[in-house]
This record gives C-alpha cells, sequence and structure tokens, in this order.
C-alpha cells in the first residue's frame, strides 16, 4: 500500500494528465490550505525542543570569516562522505533537481520556477538561503515552510546519524553543509516530484553541487559579490557559478555581461552542452496580470523560471503543458504560478501597523520598503524600485492612508557585512535614486541585530552601549557623508542628514517616535544592504 506522501503525489500526477474543472479546484483547495498553515511573517516556534535543535545548529558554524581559503573548497570531497553516511546517495541520484546558481535573483528565479510547477500540480520542494526570521524557511513543500514537526524529526534523524559516524578525520559537516543534507533528506522522504535548488556560494564548491544530475541548470545575472572567495573578475566569478553545469545536462542564463557570458560559454563548450540565453518575459506574456515578486528586474528572473520550469516538464514527459512559442501569451498554469509568487525581503512593502493602525494616531504614516540588495548591480536596481514604487501611491498596501499626509521623508535604513565594499554598494544606490527623482531626506546606519551564529526563534536584546562595537557603522556614515558632499548634496552638517543607533530595536523606535510626533509627514524607509538587516527589521515590526 502506498504512503499518503506517495499516494498524494501519485493523484497529482494523475490529475495533471487528465486536466478538467475538478483540477483547478482541488489546485485552490490544496492552495487555501497551505496558506491556512503558512503563517509568513509570523514568530518562529519556541518549544525547547526546537530552540536545542536551533542550538545544535549554530554550534555547525565555523568561526572562520568566510574569505579563509579553507572555505574555499578544498575539504569539499567530505560531502561525498556525508551523503554515504546518510545513505543518500540514490535518493539524491534519483531527485529530478532544477539547480539555479547566480549573483543576483537566483532566489527569486527559484521561487518562480517552484511557484509554476506547484500551479501545474506537481508536488514541490524548494531549498533557498539564508532566512530571513525562521530557519524553516529554507525548506519548502508546496510553497509552505516545513512544519516544526517534520523539521525536527528530520534535523535528529540527520543529525544522529552523522553524530554516530563522524570522528575528527571526518568532522561534523558546517552549518550550510548541513542544512543542505538536511535538505536532500526532506524532499526524499516527502517524495517530491521536483526539488529546486538555490545555489548557496559560488557553485562548483557549493554544497547543493553534489547533485550529479539534474535535469536543467540556470545562472541567474552575474555581478561582483563574495569577490574575496569567488574572484575579483566577472571570468573569475562566473567560472565559478558554471561548476554547476553538467554533461548532458541543458542549461540556461540570463542576458549577462560579456566577459561573464564569455566563461559561461567556455565551460558550456568543454562539457558539450548547449546554452541557452533567455530573454526577459515582456507583460504581454501574462496577459495583463502582474508578477507576484516587485520590480522591473523581476521580468529577468521569471524569463528564465519559465525557461527552467519548461525544459523540466518537456523532459519529465508533459509536453502537452508547455507554452507554444515565446511570443504568444503563456499558459493559465505558468501566469497562475508567476503571479502568486512570493519571497519575503525582495522589494517588499511593509507598513508599520504599530504606528499605522494606533487610533489616535490615525494620520500616521511609516513604512518599510525592504530589499536585500547587497551587490553593486542589485543596489542600482534596488534604488530604482524604491524610488519608482515610492512615488506611485498605486503600489502601496490599502492600509496606508497616504491622503492624510501632505509630506513625505525618505529615509535609508542600512548596514551592510563587512567583507563588502561600501564605496562599490552606496554609490550605485544613491546614483540610481537620484537619477530617478528621488532623494534620501536622512540615512541611519545601525548593526544588525541578530547575529548569524545566533539561530535562536528569540533574538538577543541590545548588548550595553560599551559593549557595542560602531566602527564599521560609523565608516558607512563617512562613506555616505563624503557622497553627499562630491555630488554637492550635502549643504549641512552631517548630524543633519545621517545618523548612527546603538542598536536597530533604537532606531525603530526613534522611526516610530517621529511618526507620531509629525502626523502631517509620511516616512518612507528603505532598507537595504544586508538580509541579515531586512530579517531583523521583520521580526521587530510584525511581532
Amino acid at each position: 500500500m502506498r504512503s499518503r506522501p506517495a499516494l498524494a503525489a501519485h493523484l497529482r500526477r494523475l490529475l495533471l494528465l487528465s486536466p478538467s474543472a475538478h483540477l483547478i479546484i482541488i489546485r485552490r483547495a490544496m492552495a487555501s490550505a497551505a496558506a491556512a498553515q503558512a503563517q509568513p511573517g509570523g514568530a518562529p516556534p519556541a518549544t525547547a525542543e526546537y530552540e536545542e535543535v536551533l542550538g545544535r545548529l549554530s554550534s555547525l558554524i565555523t568561526q572562520k570569516v568566510r574569505a579563509n581559503s579553507a572555505n574555499r573548497g578544498n575539504q569539499w570531497d567530505l560531502m561525498e562522505h556525508y551523503v554515504k553516511i546518510l545513505e543518500l546517495e540514490e535518493s539524491i541520484a534519483r531527485m529530478k533537481v532544477i539547480h539555479v546558481a547566480g549573483t543576483k535573483g537566483k532566489g527569486s528565479t527559484c521561487t518562480f520556477t517552484e511557484s509554476i510547477l506547484r500551479s501545474c500540480g506537481f508536488h514541490t520542494g524548494l531549498f533557498t538561503s539564508p532566512h530571513l526570521m525562521d530557519v524553516r524557511e529554507r525548506f519548502q513543500l508546496d510553497g509552505v515552510n516545513i512544519s516544526e514537526e517534520k523539521f525536527l524529526k528530520y534535523f535528529w534523524w540527520c543529525w544522529n546519524k552523522l553524530k554516530e559516524k563522524t570522528d575528527d578525520d571526518i568532522p561534523m559537516p558546517a552549518y550550510f553543509r548541513f542544512l543542505a543534507l538536511l535538505a536532500f533528506k526532506i524532499f526524499s522522504a516527502e517524495q517530491v516530484d521536483v526539488a529546486v535548488l538555490e545555489v548557496g556560494l559560488g557553485g562548483k564548491f557549493d554544497a547543493t553541487n553534489v547533485v550529479k544530475a539534474p535535469v536543467v541548470c540556470g545562472i541567474s545575472s552575474l555581478g561582483y559579490d563574495h569577490m574575496e572567495i569567488l574572484g575579483n573578475t566577472l571570468g573569475e566569478i562566473a567560472g565559478e557559478k558554471a561548476g554547476i553545469f553538467k554533461k548532458g545536462v541543458p542549461a540556461y542564463t540570463a542576458p549577462q555581461p560579456e566577459e561573464a557570458m564569455t566563461a559561461l560559454k567556455q565551460r558550456a563548450s568543454e562539457l558539450g552542452i548547449s546554452l541557452q540565453v533567455v530573454d526577459p518575459l515582456e507583460p504581454h506574456h501574462l496577459k495583463d496580470q502582474h508578477l507576484g515578486l516587485h520590480g522591473e528586474h523581476q521580468y529577468i528572473n521569471a524569463g528564465l523560471a519559465v525557461a527552467l520550469a519548461s525544459t523540466w516538464l518537456e523532459k519529465q514527459g508533459h509536453k502537452d503543458t508547455l507554452p507554444l512559442n515565446r511570443t504568444d501569451p503563456l499558459p493559465d498554469h505558468f501566469i497562475r504560478g508567476l503571479s502568486s509568487a512570493s519571497l519575503q525581503g525582495r522589494a517588499q512593502i511593509v507598513p508599520d501597523s504599530q504606528v499605522n493602525s494606533e487610533e489616535k494616531d490615525k494620520n500616521c504614516s511609516l513604512v518599510f520598503y525592504l530589499d536585500g540588495a547587497h551587490s553593486p548591480e542589485s543596489m542600482e536596481v534596488c534604488g530604482k524600485w524604491f524610488s519608482h514604487v515610492t512615488k506611485d501611491d498605486t503600489r502601496l498596501p490599502s492600509s496606508v492612508e497616504q491622503s492624510h499626509t501632505s509630506m513625505s521623508q525618505k529615509i535609508l535604513l542600512f548596514n551592510c557585512m563587512s567583507v563588502r565594499d561600501p564605496m562599490r554598494l552606496l554609490p550605485c544606490l544613491l546614483d540610481a535614486s537620484t537619477q530617478n527623482g528621488v532623494h534620501f531626506d536622512l540615512a541611519l546606519f545601525v548593526p544588525n541585530q541578530s547575529q548569524h551564529t545566533k539561530l535562536g526563534s528569540n533574538t538577543s536584546a541590545p548588548a550595553e552601549p560599551e559593549q557595542i562595537d560602531l566602527s564599521w557603522q560609523l565608516s558607512l556614515q563617512t562613506v555616505w557623508e563624503k557622497l553627499l558632499q562630491d555630488k554637492g548634496i550635502n549643504t549641512t552638517k552631517s548630524s543633519d542628514t545621517s545618523k548612527v543607533f546603538d542598536s536597530l530595536p533604537i532606531a525603530i523606535e526613534w522611526l516610530r517616535r517621529n511618526a507620531r510626533e509629525n502626523q502631517s509627514t509620511s516616512f518612507q524607509v528603505l532598507v537595504t544592504g544586508s538580509l541579515h538587516l531586512v530579517g531583523d527589521v521583520l521580526r521587530i515590526i510584525k511581532k
């Protein structure tokens, strides 16, 4: 007799092969049930066992900085040992994988791809990184974060087996490697029809690259990021990303700069595979529907996702579900998937409910615009998006009563990791926003609230003032002020155009107080530079 997950997957496949009105009804029912379980943006579970598991995960985080040469992959062969310990060789070999690398847009591409295939009726698994509020965000089944119960079950299964078999020669896997192994266990045990895997870093030496025969590979837009690990030129970076290409496996890429494209084509040629460049999606392909993820750049990611999903469907023998060509509108199930896709922290607009819903302050308006951009190219895209969306009131959530306010203040809330060069990030953001008619009235620089070493569901309280090292944030402020001076924007003292706060909660409270005290002003806050910072802000404003 079939297990319950296997039976569900079997029914989905049968329904897909016989589309009817019943299929639409069932899909809608499944989507409603998934939405009811999802709890998007809610507080993570905080059971004692879950907190214990988060502590175990924290113990796997290496204390080496990411630029350390030991992280580059000279022990990458350990992944094969871990796979054998967990007896996952056959499961991974059978898995129908879509593998995606890239500098920017790979998470969005994976999200679009999974949503398309789920709308086609398939049982999907999605592995992405990083998480913003809860580690379970990295493991999605049918578009929903894995349940706490299942997460705990599969975590302990992997943890106990690895603890039993590892030693000084083969130590416990590092944090991301463990999560990748856990994803393989989850997706194999849950018998997903398709596993969409986002590369964590690079490609060639990434933990997800133990997949030897994916169905199709994709490379999203490439740019300068993680240069301390991947190389100083676009060619070197592209070469690392192309490490996911496999002989006999079709590959697709978004349009790339010439240097990057040359490196990708060279690797594809060495393997004897086709590398196809995918044009961005056009609005008419969607029959006047909007993409679920906002921003013009998402049409690039959506185009790549359509190519990946179409190739997967074709390879699995579902040609009847494919788009007819590249010029006509997409099939309805593709459009449904693209328009319903959602991803936190990417071009996300969140009104501050604490301020905006206070009855005595009905005119208050404080809105956070969240985007985890952290490369020069994505900062430029982020600046354009923020400029356009803040000038277009129709894109604001209906709960924000813009009509009550007569003025707006544009505020930047920023932090980035110290391995990144703010002289490459901040100018791109400032130029893009200025060229699109938006000027920041104020920039706030804060340390991240959470550290990557602390995974607990309860964010730790801010350190005492004397324990806080703000030297990096003060450096960011200096870079910002010099940029303003060089562009002739800052003609006042720096205290009027930027501030450094000891902690994020203090900065948020400062913003809330100002919104309450200045009810005729709409405060529009762009949060960017770090996905960790975006996650920290979400934790605070969604409490």
